[in-house]
Protein backbone atom coordinates (compact mmCIF):
# COMPACT_ATOMS: atom_id res chain seq x y z
CA UNK A 1 0.00 0.00 0.00
CA UNK A 2 3.36 2.21 0.12
CA UNK A 3 4.95 1.94 -2.82
CA UNK A 4 7.62 4.50 -1.33
CA UNK A 5 8.77 1.88 1.06
CA UNK A 6 9.74 -0.07 -1.75
CA UNK A 7 13.66 -0.26 -3.26
CA UNK A 8 13.96 0.87 -6.76
CA UNK A 9 15.21 -2.28 -7.66
CA UNK A 10 11.94 -4.37 -6.45
CA UNK A 11 9.85 -1.16 -7.62
CA UNK A 12 10.41 -1.30 -11.22
CA UNK A 13 9.99 -5.35 -11.36
CA UNK A 14 6.32 -4.66 -10.33
CA UNK A 15 2.63 -3.68 -11.79
CA UNK A 16 1.50 -0.95 -10.04
CA UNK A 17 -2.23 -0.36 -9.51
CA UNK A 18 -2.95 2.64 -8.09
CA UNK A 19 -6.98 1.98 -6.25
CA UNK A 20 -9.28 4.32 -5.90
CA UNK A 21 -10.60 5.36 -2.57
CA UNK A 22 -14.85 4.20 -2.28
CA UNK A 23 -17.36 6.24 -1.47
CA UNK A 24 -18.43 6.08 2.14
CA UNK A 25 -21.64 4.43 0.93
CA UNK A 26 -20.60 1.69 -0.44
CA UNK A 27 -18.13 0.59 2.32
CA UNK A 28 -21.36 1.64 4.61
CA UNK A 29 -23.71 -0.75 2.49
CA UNK A 30 -21.30 -3.73 2.25
CA UNK A 31 -20.49 -3.33 6.10
CA UNK A 32 -24.66 -3.63 6.49
CA UNK A 33 -24.58 -6.55 4.24
CA UNK A 34 -21.66 -8.29 6.33
CA UNK A 35 -23.54 -7.67 9.88
CA UNK A 36 -26.66 -8.80 8.26
CA UNK A 37 -25.52 -11.92 6.97
CA UNK A 38 -23.55 -12.90 10.01
CA UNK A 39 -27.05 -12.22 11.91
CA UNK A 40 -25.88 -9.39 13.98
CA UNK A 41 -27.95 -6.21 15.21
CA UNK A 42 -26.66 -3.14 14.13
CA UNK A 43 -26.72 0.99 14.54
CA UNK A 44 -26.99 2.48 11.15
CA UNK A 45 -24.99 4.91 13.14
CA UNK A 46 -22.62 2.68 13.75
CA UNK A 47 -21.78 0.99 10.47
CA UNK A 48 -21.47 4.97 9.64
CA UNK A 49 -18.74 5.66 11.83
CA UNK A 50 -17.11 2.54 10.72
CA UNK A 51 -17.01 3.14 7.30
CA UNK A 52 -15.73 6.75 8.02
CA UNK A 53 -12.72 5.68 9.78
CA UNK A 54 -12.44 3.01 7.08
CA UNK A 55 -10.98 6.13 5.18
CA UNK A 56 -12.15 4.72 1.08
CA UNK A 57 -10.49 1.33 2.10
CA UNK A 58 -12.77 -1.85 2.63
CA UNK A 59 -9.62 -3.80 3.00
CA UNK A 60 -9.84 -1.52 6.62
CA UNK A 61 -13.53 -1.45 6.96
CA UNK A 62 -13.86 -4.62 7.40
CA UNK A 63 -10.82 -5.18 9.79
CA UNK A 64 -12.72 -2.34 11.86
CA UNK A 65 -15.94 -4.48 11.77
CA UNK A 66 -14.24 -7.05 13.00
CA UNK A 67 -12.68 -5.40 15.85
CA UNK A 68 -16.04 -3.62 16.52
CA UNK A 69 -17.46 -6.86 17.06
CA UNK A 70 -15.26 -8.27 19.40
CA UNK A 71 -15.24 -5.24 21.18
CA UNK A 72 -19.09 -5.66 21.60
CA UNK A 73 -18.58 -9.16 22.74
CA UNK A 74 -21.83 -10.29 21.50
CA UNK A 75 -24.05 -7.22 21.97
CA UNK A 76 -25.41 -4.98 19.24
CA UNK A 77 -23.62 -2.43 17.24
CA UNK A 78 -24.32 0.85 18.99
CA UNK A 79 -22.95 4.52 17.69
CA UNK A 80 -21.45 5.46 21.13
CA UNK A 81 -19.32 2.51 21.69
CA UNK A 82 -17.71 2.33 18.66
CA UNK A 83 -16.92 5.96 18.62
CA UNK A 84 -15.20 5.39 21.62
CA UNK A 85 -13.47 2.49 20.35
CA UNK A 86 -12.11 4.31 17.30
CA UNK A 87 -11.45 7.59 19.62
CA UNK A 88 -14.07 9.76 17.51
CA UNK A 89 -16.35 9.97 20.54
CA UNK A 90 -16.04 14.15 20.32
CA UNK A 91 -18.20 14.27 16.48
CA UNK A 92 -21.12 14.44 18.38
CA UNK A 93 -19.70 16.94 20.54
CA UNK A 94 -18.31 18.91 17.87
CA UNK A 95 -21.83 19.17 16.55
CA UNK A 96 -23.06 20.66 19.84
CA UNK A 97 -20.38 22.55 20.18
CA UNK A 98 -20.84 24.17 16.41
CA UNK A 99 -24.94 24.66 17.46
CA UNK A 100 -24.16 26.59 20.17
CA UNK A 101 -22.17 28.98 18.15
CA UNK A 102 -24.73 29.13 15.77
CA UNK A 103 -26.86 30.03 18.71
CA UNK A 104 -24.61 32.37 20.31
CA UNK A 105 -25.07 30.62 23.42
CA UNK A 106 -21.75 30.97 25.92
CA UNK A 107 -23.11 28.52 28.65
CA UNK A 108 -23.90 25.76 26.32
CA UNK A 109 -20.29 26.03 24.17
CA UNK A 110 -18.50 26.13 27.95
CA UNK A 111 -20.41 23.09 28.96
CA UNK A 112 -19.62 21.31 25.52
CA UNK A 113 -15.94 22.37 25.69
CA UNK A 114 -15.78 20.73 29.56
CA UNK A 115 -17.86 17.50 28.18
CA UNK A 116 -14.86 17.03 25.45
CA UNK A 117 -12.05 17.77 27.96
CA UNK A 118 -13.33 14.95 30.10
CA UNK A 119 -13.36 12.12 27.21
CA UNK A 120 -9.51 12.89 26.86
CA UNK A 121 -9.95 13.07 22.91
CA UNK A 122 -7.39 12.99 20.62
CA UNK A 123 -7.06 17.03 19.83
CA UNK A 124 -5.67 16.31 15.99
CA UNK A 125 -8.18 13.99 15.19
CA UNK A 126 -10.87 15.95 17.03
CA UNK A 127 -9.32 19.27 14.93
CA UNK A 128 -9.40 17.50 11.74
CA UNK A 129 -13.18 16.26 11.59
CA UNK A 130 -14.37 19.97 13.07
CA UNK A 131 -12.45 21.25 9.39
CA UNK A 132 -14.07 18.15 7.71
CA UNK A 133 -17.70 19.27 9.02
CA UNK A 134 -17.09 22.85 8.64
CA UNK A 135 -15.97 22.30 4.78
CA UNK A 136 -19.34 20.19 4.31
CA UNK A 137 -20.80 22.55 5.79
CA UNK A 138 -19.61 25.50 3.60
CA UNK A 139 -20.80 23.25 0.51
CA UNK A 140 -23.87 22.79 1.23
CA UNK A 141 -24.32 26.36 1.54
CA UNK A 142 -23.44 26.96 -1.72
CA UNK A 143 -24.46 23.92 -3.11
CA UNK A 144 -27.50 22.39 -1.95
CA UNK A 145 -27.87 19.26 -4.31
CA UNK A 146 -24.23 18.01 -3.22
CA UNK A 147 -26.52 16.69 -0.08
CA UNK A 148 -25.97 12.75 0.31
CA UNK A 149 -26.82 9.70 2.30
CA UNK A 150 -23.59 10.30 4.46
CA UNK A 151 -24.52 13.87 5.54
CA UNK A 152 -25.95 13.45 9.29
CA UNK A 153 -29.16 15.28 10.80
CA UNK A 154 -26.55 17.66 13.03
CA UNK A 155 -24.69 18.59 10.03
CA UNK A 156 -27.68 19.45 7.69
CA UNK A 157 -28.69 21.28 10.66
CA UNK A 158 -26.25 23.21 11.31
CA UNK A 159 -26.23 24.51 6.93
CA UNK A 160 -28.85 27.20 7.90
CA UNK A 161 -27.42 28.04 11.61
CA UNK A 162 -24.42 28.90 10.68
CA UNK A 163 -23.69 32.10 9.28
CA UNK A 164 -21.14 31.67 5.94
CA UNK A 165 -18.54 33.82 7.20
CA UNK A 166 -18.36 32.54 10.79
CA UNK A 167 -17.94 28.76 8.80
CA UNK A 168 -15.24 30.35 7.01
CA UNK A 169 -13.41 31.91 10.00
CA UNK A 170 -14.20 28.64 12.19
CA UNK A 171 -12.68 26.27 8.96
CA UNK A 172 -9.40 28.95 9.51
CA UNK A 173 -9.24 28.43 12.75
CA UNK A 174 -9.45 24.54 12.95
CA UNK A 175 -7.10 24.40 10.04
CA UNK A 176 -4.09 26.69 11.65
CA UNK A 177 -4.86 25.37 14.77
CA UNK A 178 -4.15 21.61 13.80
CA UNK A 179 -0.82 23.21 12.27
CA UNK A 180 0.37 24.92 15.14
CA UNK A 181 -0.70 21.70 17.70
Amino acid sequence: TDPQKLPITVLSRCLQFNLRRLPLSVIREQLARVLEQEGMAFEPAAVAEIARAADGSMRDGLSLLDQAIAFAGGAPLEREPIEDMLGTAGRQVLYTLLQAVAAGDGAALVQGIASLDARAPDHAALLNDLAAILQRVAVLQVLAEAQSDDDDAELLALVPALAAEDVQLCYQIAVHGRRDL
